[in-house]
């Protein structure tokens, strides 16, 4: 099966893993500049159920929730990049601002983000839980983000050291 998967395809694949018994994580987010703490927390995602489905925002969404200078890295590079990691099963891309859509085609049994997002803000948290699954918030390693590599770079290569 292809590990980055139309978003047309989403929901018939989580029904097929479920049908088989497996458990189905699911996060998302832009992944752009992928980094170790990136690596870190999809590696704990991972460790949540058999199955890891990413829903990675595509170059459209990020531009809507980031601004027009964003993503740095375009919609294919990122997809290829996590879809190249052995622990994740599935990328799937998206296209709105949030992944509720998403999130209801493929009712995952954990829903998966950041420790430094509240549980009651995490989108799709309700949705998961009135379906029987869990919410899991991940500790993040500190002092790394796309951010900081970003502002990193811009100081480095702009002088404001």
């Amino acid at each position: 099966m292809k590990k980055i998967l139309p978003y047309n395809e989403a929901q018939a694949v989580a029904a097929t893993y479920k049908a088989s018994g497996s458990s189905i994580v699911f996060t998302n987010g832009c992944f752009d500049i992928l980094h170790a703490g990136h690596l870190s927390y999809l590696e704990e995602a991972a460790r949540q159920g058999d199955i890891l489905m990413i829903g990675l925002n595509s170059d459209l969404s990020v531009q809507k929730i980031k601004g027009e200078k964003r993503p740095i890295i375009s919609q294919d590079h990122r997809s290829r990049l996590l879809a190249a990691l052995e622990f994740v099963d599935h990328v799937i891309l998206f296209d709105d601002a949030d992944p509720s859509e998403l999130i209801n085609k493929v009712m995952p049994d954990v829903l998966v983000k950041g420790a430094d997002w509240p549980e009651e803000k995490i989108v799709g948290a309700d949705t998961v839980k009135a379906h029987g699954g869990r919410v899991e918030r991940i500790d993040l390693l500190p002092g790394i983000s796309t951010t900081a590599i970003i502002e990193k770079i811009v100081a480095v290569y702009c002088g404001d050291q």
